[in-house]
């Protein structure tokens, strides 16, 4: 019995009646063909159950229709948001998404910085500014657009998007002052690199408003709702003052609030509560909880603007920053001190 033959682009052209370079431009940019074409194409991939290969794509064109993303962790909500702007945003572009997860840990994004080299993809799309040296060395030369995502910095390894997570955190710390909070506290967990900026903003605001030394309790523990009930009930056995909370986070934001309604502390009147990040729940909890609100769907089509634009010559210069800004949204959690 003879082995069948893998189907070819050649095949899918003469399927479609078209030449193998309409074929390849409409599966590489569709807006390049004709309506009718990608409809005949289409059709001859169906029928044939044509598969490329990227593999050999890449050794033609230099580089896969792969947009590498590379994210500490799908668990934290935040990034679902990102994702979701890069997805929507490669819609129609011929480009696919290819996500890896580094658990927060330096070494293996380094390890998945290497292997995203070798598949020669059309963009990286990362996290932070915290890439080991050799990381970073590896990015500078790779060749191909290189996006930093959720915060600006001094010095991108090419473009940066995304916010001040210092200026939130502090903006948020002074919002809980104006509101006749006195002795307002901070909750942090995964203390990663934003997570420590905002914890610098929120003492850099209470320093300047003349207080003491703020109570602050951080763990390295994953954040989670439960951790932020467990937080808030050792900071008030510890500092018994403490009035209001700026959470690194909105999960923590939140067990804070069930904690707070647990033991039947007044939210707002006794004790106000700030968030980070503004995932939907704080405007659906009860009371509404205050948060920094952060766009990550624009992040992430942003980013996705700029690899694309880049493949087309384009596209902003290496070593931009882009500042999305942040947004405070105050809400029932921080109406004021009652008294």
């Amino acid at each position: 019995m003879q082995k069948s033959s893998r189907i070819t682009l050649s095949d899918v052209a003469k399927a479609a009646g078209v030449s193998p370079i309409t074929v390849s431009r409409a599966l590489r940019n569709p807006a390049m063909v004709s309506a009718d074409a990608r409809a005949r194409i289409d059709r001859a991939i169906a029928r044939l159950g044509y598969v490329p290969n990227p593999a050999a794509r890449a050794l033609a064109s230099g580089r896969t229709d792969v947009v590498g993303v590379i994210i500490p962790s799908v668990s934290n909500n935040v990034f679902t948001d990102v994702i979701r702007g890069i997805q929507d945003g490669l819609q129609g572009s011929g480009l696919s998404v290819q996500l890896a997860m580094t658990g927060y840990s330096p070494l293996e994004e380094e390890r998945l910085v290497r292997v995203f080299l070798t598949q020669q993809p059309a963009g990286l799309i990362l996290t932070g500014h915290e890439q080991s040296p050799a990381a970073q060395a590896l990015l500078r030369g790779a060749g191909f657009p290189v996006v930093q995502l959720m915060e600006v910095g001094p010095e991108p390894l090419d473009v940066a998007i995304g916010l001040s997570h210092f200026d939130g955190a502090r903006d948020a710390a002074r919002h809980l002052l104006d509101r006749g909070y006195r002795v307002p506290a901070f909750l942090g967990a995964q203390m990663d690199p934003r997570s420590q900026r905002r914890l610098a903003g929120f003492r850099d605001a209470m320093a300047g408003s003349g207080r003491d030394a703020p109570p602050v309790v951080t763990t390295p523990e994953p954040s989670s709702v439960s951790l932020g009930c467990r937080m808030f009930a050792d900071l008030i056995a510890r500092h018994p003052s403490v009035d209001a909370v700026l959470c690194n986070n909105d999960d923590l934001a939140l067990g804070v609030l069930f904690e707070a309604r647990r033991r039947n502390i007044d939210v707002p009147g006794r004790l106000g509560i700030c968030g980070f990040n503004d995932l939907e729940v704080m405007q659906a909890a009860a009371p509404s909880l205050t948060s920094v609100h952060t766009d990550r769907y624009r992040m992430g089509q942003l980013a996705v603007r700029q690899v694309l634009d880049r493949l087309k010559g384009g596209g902003h210069p290496r070593g931009t920053s882009i500042d999305i800004g942040f947004e405070l949204r105050a809400r029932e959690s921080t109406a004021g001190r009652a008294g």
